[in-house]
């Protein structure tokens, strides 16, 4: 399958191993999968209905539990089928170019909708009489809106110009979906100046997005620390500690994984950090934003409750 003109579908050679190493790790997969779609579900349903949690922390909480649940189903299915079905994993021109996109749109989408996030949480902590007036639902409507729109438009050039190169070298990826720095690999062009520009626009979305998340909880700590009893101290902090925990998190992984000068890294590094952006952290979020905020947990109690006294009568 090599020696292409240009390829019209790629073959994604996924994980190394044993068919019995594929199903245990089908089985692992398969439940981080599906823990998290009904933990994000969960957490959708509960942000709609409960009307304690109609607040522009748990309606921007609601919007990063759909950006969670889309990313890890543009991947994880395909990475699933291989496991399966190993050595016949393969996806058309289309289907890697949509692919890549969604995955792309749906992280930066998500950069920009934790940027928000930060600032509304620096809004709650910094200046809480003015809160409802300036996180009004318009304002928050209107930030929601223009993360999703820049999200996707910013990276339709980067697709775009990852594919208009011509891949002759073959048409076998190392990997489990359609990364950009394997495609590179495949390409017989001078991908140097386009990585070049690919990593500028990486370090662009992710850098400007984090600087007003550091700036925000700069303000945040410094006004927390100047708070005199320790428990408040404590409920100020509880407030941010679940955002602040996901920010490290997701930050984390993606510098490691977009923020280089040479995208076409070792495969098994790029592995590791896509299975961390697009199983791990997903599974994670439910966990992240439930466990340690009372707010949700107890609308998760009264939600069981009513559900259990519905199913009783």
């Amino acid at each position: 399958m090599s020696n292409y003109s240009s390829a019209t579908e790629f073959c994604l050679l996924g994980f190394p191993g044993s068919q019995g190493l594929h199903h245990m790790l089908f089985a692992a997969f398969l439940f981080f999968y599906s823990v998290t779609l009904m933990g994000n579900t969960v957490i959708i349903v509960v942000v709609r209905v409960d009307k304690r949690l109609h607040s522009p922390m748990y309606f921007f909480l609601s919007h990063l539990s759909v950006l969670e649940t889309l990313t890890t189903s543009v991947i994880v299915p395909v990475m699933l089928w291989g496991l399966l079905l190993p050595g016949r994993q393969t996806i058309s021109l289309a289907g890697c170019v949509a692919q890549l996109f969604l995955y792309l749109a749906l992280g930066t989408t998500e950069f920009a909708l934790l940027g928000v996030m930060a600032v509304d949480r620096y809004v709650a902590v910094c200046n809480p009489l003015r809160y409802n007036i300036i996180m009004n639902s318009h304002t928050c409507t209107w930030v929601v809106s223009v993360s999703w729109v820049v999200g996707f438009l910013s990276e339709i050039w980067p697709v775009y110009a990852t594919f208009q190169f011509t891949y002759c070298k073959s048409n076998v990826l190392d990997h489990f979906y359609c990364d950009r720095g394997q495609l590179l690999r495949l390409s017989c062009d001078d991908t140097l100046f386009t990585e070049f520009v690919l990593f500028l626009m990486a370090v662009f979305i992710i850098v400007g997005s984090l600087v007003p998340t550091i700036v925000s909880y700069t303000y945040i700590i410094s006004t927390i620390l100047k708070i005199p009893s320790a428990s408040g101290r404590r409920k100020a902090f509880s407030t941010c500690a679940s955002h602040f925990t996901f920010v490290v998190i997701g930050y984390g992984t993606c510098l490691f994984l977009f923020v280089k000068p040479k995208q076409t890294q070792a495969a098994e590094y790029n592995k590791i950090v896509s299975l961390l952006i697009s199983v791990v952290t997903p599974f994670l979020n439910p966990f992240i934003f439930t466990l340690r905020n009372d707010k949700v947990k107890e609308a998760l109690r009264d939600t069981m409750k009513l559900c259990c006294q519905l199913f009783k009568d």
